[in-house]
């Protein structure tokens, strides 16, 4: 009778090692709630909702779509560090809550590489740097020869102090080796409209949101910030065709809690991966200036940790308050 007992228990053991855990068979057992920072209608909240769309469609549960805006995406964060580490809370953020704002900020609530587990980024936008039609530049290098002619005669507009377009801008003016002068706006309408009406000379800013002024002339765009070339805009070249070393991103990704079960993360991974296969989202995602990716949870962790050590690298270097 003994020995029947312990080899039932055995088996009962060697079974739980070749399946996958309980929970994540089961998962999801209730509703998702998918936490934004920022209000609707932007970026971060259309990307959201399209995840949200895919996984409804997978997974039968509703997704409830949880918009809390609030000091740079860490009310959002907040809420995150207090659900329970079950795959049922998720987060959707860009490298700005997550690489960035940690520096900006002396204190956090929460560490974005130790309280919120990747599961997969989901895309990648690139920005553009352009100049008002009246500056006498029509390549980096040439708007590099200027600036290097007259040090500080050239502006440069942003979204505000420590947005990606102001650190955007701030990288490429250390790694050029020029001296260019930041004029900070509340938000990227304004930086862009300034910049039209030729008030500001220089703006690095989303693509999507500026290729119409392009096209229209009233903008001139120079060179785009990611590692290629747009399929839109091909004729536009990299900054780092210029300024070898030069490459930012936006990047957009969904996350969960920490302690979550790896294979809960795992799922929700494939679920993003298998999403961005699909031609209707990959279409929309296109759509809205994205460029669909799909990387592993360890990847993404990996690429978080090396983009925090970078942008604190350049936020002190740019002098950046701190807040």
């Amino acid at each position: 009778m003994k020995k029947s007992i312990k080899t039932n228990i055995y088996v009962i053991f060697a079974a739980l090692l070749l399946s996958p855990p309980l929970a994540a068979q089961n998962y999801p057992t209730r509703p998702l709630r998918m936490i934004i920072g920022f209000p609707p209608g932007g970026p971060t909240d259309l990307i959201a909702r399209l995840v949200g769309q895919h996984l409804f469609e997978t997974f039968s549960q509703p997704v409830v779509i949880d918009n809390r805006p609030g000091a740079a995406g860490a009310v959002a964060g907040l809420l995150m560090l207090k659900s329970a580490p079950d795959g049922h809370t998720l987060f959707v953020a860009s490298n700005g809550e997550i690489a960035i704002s940690p520096n900006l900020y002396k204190k956090m609530a929460y560490d974005t590489t130790r309280d919120i587990a990747p599961v997969s980024r989901i895309g990648g936008a690139q920005l553009v740097l352009m100049v008002h039609p009246s500056v006498p530049a029509h390549s980096v290098n040439e708007l590099l020869a200027l600036a290097r002619a007259k040090p500080g005669a050239i502006n440069f507009a942003s979204s505000g102090v420590g947005s990606t377009a102001h650190l955007a801008s701030e990288l490429l003016k250390f790694t050029a080796g020029v001296d260019i002068v930041h004029v900070p706006y509340k938000g990227a309408g304004p930086a862009l409209t300034e910049t039209m009406g030729g008030q500001v000379q220089m703006l690095i800013t989303g693509f999507s949101a500026a290729q119409t002024h392009i096209r229209s002339g009233k903008l001139r765009a120079l060179g785009m910030t990611g590692p290629t070339r747009v399929k839109a805009m091909p004729e536009v070249p990299t900054i780092g065709e210029s300024v070898p070393g030069y490459q930012m991103m936006s990047w957009y990704g969904l996350f969960t809690t920490t302690g979550t079960p790896p294979a809960t993360i795992g799922r929700l991974h494939g679920e993003v991966v298998a999403m961005l296969k699909r031609a209707e989202f990959n279409d929309k995602f296109v759509g809205l200036g994205m460029e669909p990716e799909g990387s592993t949870p360890q990847a993404f962790a990996a690429q978080i940790r090396d983009e925090k050590a970078k942008w604190a690298k350049v936020i002190q270097l740019a002098r950046v308050p701190l807040q």
